[in-house]
């Protein structure tokens, strides 16, 4: 009998960029399906619409039977738990990165016991990219092209 590992990867994604692809990408190399899951976050206003941003990421992988994206208004440990994933990835850029996700990945461990976070550095060309200096540049007119994985 095989199981399964499901992963799930969260986040508001906003925008999804070509760091954000790589990370999923290269989770596929640990994990048999990974579940990209765009979340509400109670402390940001979305610059991109959520329901353009789930097209875009499902686009992206639509060649990928084993992706999934999904939207979700919960705990990111409830989110797992639904989908009997026993992980959770996140992508780290730097140490700033790392503490903020220990916490997080402490706190959804206590929440769900057999939820372990996997950590993957950041591949060095995507390093600098982050959704926040993206959604600044795309506001003032700039080029954001070769930072996504679709078009605008």
């Amino acid at each position: 009998m095989s199981t399964i590992k499901t992963a799930i990867f969260p986040g508001s994604f906003d925008p999804f960029t070509k760091g954000h692809q790589d990370i999923v990408i290269r989770s596929l190399k640990l994990f048999d399906r990974i579940i990209i899951a765009i979340g509400h976050n109670t402390a940001k206003r979305r610059y991109f619409e959520l329901d353009f941003m789930c097209q875009k990421i499902k686009e992206t992988f639509s060649d990928l039977q084993n992706v999934e994206v999904v939207v979700y208004d919960e705990l990111t440990a409830s989110i797992a738990a639904q989908y009997d994933a026993d992980y959770l990835v996140r992508g780290l850029r730097n140490t700033t990165d790392f503490e903020y996700e220990n916490t997080i990945a402490q706190v959804n461990k206590n929440l769900k016991k057999d939820l372990d976070t996997v950590f993957l550095i950041t591949s060095p060309e995507y390093a600098f990219i982050s959704s926040s200096i993206i959604r600044e540049v795309h506001r003032y007119g700039g080029d954001v092209s070769k930072y996504l994985p679709y078009t605008l």
